[in-house]
């Protein structure tokens, strides 16, 4: 998918896709995956994470919004990422099957 078609995406108005967005046209990167993963079983790995980022102080944003969007969806879910331009940040982007809908973002603070 084109960097200027994920930009459009990550305009719902929450600080984490506005920051997704800003890192993306601030020169960083953006991919969007082939094929789809049940929302179910995202929202279970995801909110491990939460866990995991909770007990660990690595920092997230959106994380937790995140995990209640992907429990409360109920269809599968297409995934994308965005690495900022200096990569201290990766932000996970979950779509509609079709890519064309932004389900929920969230952000991670990568550990050097």
């Amino acid at each position: 998918m084109e960097q200027h078609r994920i930009a459009d995406l990550l305009q719902d108005g929450s600080e984490v896709t506005a920051l997704a967005r800003a890192a993306l046209l601030d020169g960083g990167v953006g991919v969007v995956w082939e094929g789809t993963t049940a929302s179910e079983s995202l929202a279970r790995i995801y909110r491990r994470r939460l866990g995991l980022t909770q007990r660990t102080g690595q920092e997230t944003l959106g994380l937790e919004r995140a995990v209640e969007l992907l429990d409360s969806h109920p269809s599968p879910i297409r995934l994308g990422q965005v690495t900022s331009p200096d990569g201290q940040w990766v932000y996970m982007l979950f779509l509609s099957a079709d890519a064309q809908s932004l389900i929920a973002c969230t952000g991670v603070r990568q550990s050097r």
